[in-house]
């Protein structure tokens, strides 16, 4: 390929890789527009947030964006690097060096070489994996098992987590070192409730990305987009678009409702749903939807504390009158749910 060939290729894997970031929140905004200056450098990143925020996508970005885009993105979930074929994994192995060793084997490091490897979860690391990717990152070398010789790898590395790695550190399971060796940039990424403004600028752009080929392009009814706008999204970008794959696949026509999204605490007939995409003004059809939201998560609410209003406020984060108003309204009694139970262990209520 001649240079203008290659430069168009890569002018569209830039465009493409930055199409995928979508919204114009601007808690959102502050680190997209900081993945160009990031891109242009060499140090390690540490992109944190929630799980289905968008990491990988920022990752390849910076990737695509930088002077790397024409060597390999090598994507690597932490949790799977198991201690028995760490060195494997990483490293990759000379022929001979065990007794199924017939061959050699290119490790991921290598595979990695001139290009980007990204080490997703990295929460997820055995303390002998970060041993030896510490050892990795300090000197940019590597050995494949059974090799006589060391050899210089040229990666540039980006890793994600989803938790705190500096409470890790503080518990003793992750390596202050390998920490700041990592952490030498930080981007975070934002939850899909804090910025309520893209949400349906995200879910137009699933709508397409995902849109059936050779059938006529699907559409949110009124009622549908009130209750994406409602729901608290504790799966993020990622649960939206699983929510918009299958609003395309279950809507029996041109329009999306309410009930094709299975959206958890929406309880809608489809005819209903259907019906009330048509039929009401887009305040009343949002506000039908809140109310029953909000009926739901104070339901839910009352059941995890055993009917204590008290407690129920706490959790909820509002004052004791305050919520007594709001269980009024939706004529919900506390009385009715002491001795109901409990969420299981773990579970929260909808927010």
């Amino acid at each position: 390929m001649n240079t203008e060939t290659n430069r168009a290729i890569r002018q569209l894997r830039q465009k493409q890789a930055v199409d995928e970031l979508v919204g114009r929140s601007p808690l959102f905004l502050q680190t997209v527009e900081q993945l160009p200056l990031v891109a242009r450098g060499e140090a390690t990143v540490l992109i944190t947030g929630e799980t289905g925020t968008g990491k990988e996508l920022v990752a390849r970005a910076i990737h695509h964006l930088s002077h790397r885009d024409a060597f390999p993105f090598i994507p690597v979930n932490c949790g799977s690097l198991q201690d028995t074929l760490l060195e494997d994994e990483l490293f990759g192995h000379a022929r001979g060096a065990f007794t199924d060793a017939t061959s050699h084997r290119t490790g991921l490091l290598a595979q990695a070489e001139g290009g980007t490897l990204f080490l997703d979860e990295v929460e997820n690391l055995t303390p002998r994996a970060q041993v030896a990717l510490l050892r990795v990152l300090q000197d940019k070398t590597l050995r494949p098992l059974g090799s006589s010789s060391s050899q210089h790898v040229d990666v540039r590395f980006v890793a994600a987590t989803n938790v705190a790695l500096e409470t890790l550190m503080m518990a003793g399971r992750f390596r202050p070192d390998l920490y700041y060796r990592l952490c030498v940039i930080s981007l975070h990424l934002p939850r899909l409730c804090d910025r309520p403004e893209d949400i349906l600028l995200l879910a137009h752009h699933f709508l397409e990305k995902h849109g059936l080929t050779g059938q006529e392009p699907r559409r949110l009814t009124a009622a549908a987009e009130a209750a994406l706008e409602s729901f608290g999204w504790p799966g993020n970008v990622r649960e939206l678009e699983n929510a918009m794959v299958r609003g395309l696949n279950l809507a029996r026509g041109q329009w999306i409702a309410p009930a094709d999204l299975g959206l958890p605490g929406l309880n809608l007939s489809r005819s209903a749903a259907a019906a009330a995409g048509t039929a009401q003004p887009l305040k009343e059809l949002k506000r039908d939807v809140v109310n029953r939201f909000e009926r739901d998560y104070l339901a839910r609410l009352l059941l995890a504390h055993g009917g204590n209003v008290t407690q129920a406020a706490h959790a909820a984060g509002k004052d004791r009158r305050e919520l007594g108003k709001l269980l009024k309204k939706h004529q919900l009694h506390s009385a009715d749910f002491r001795g109901a139970g409990s969420t299981p262990p773990g579970a929260k209520p909808s927010a």
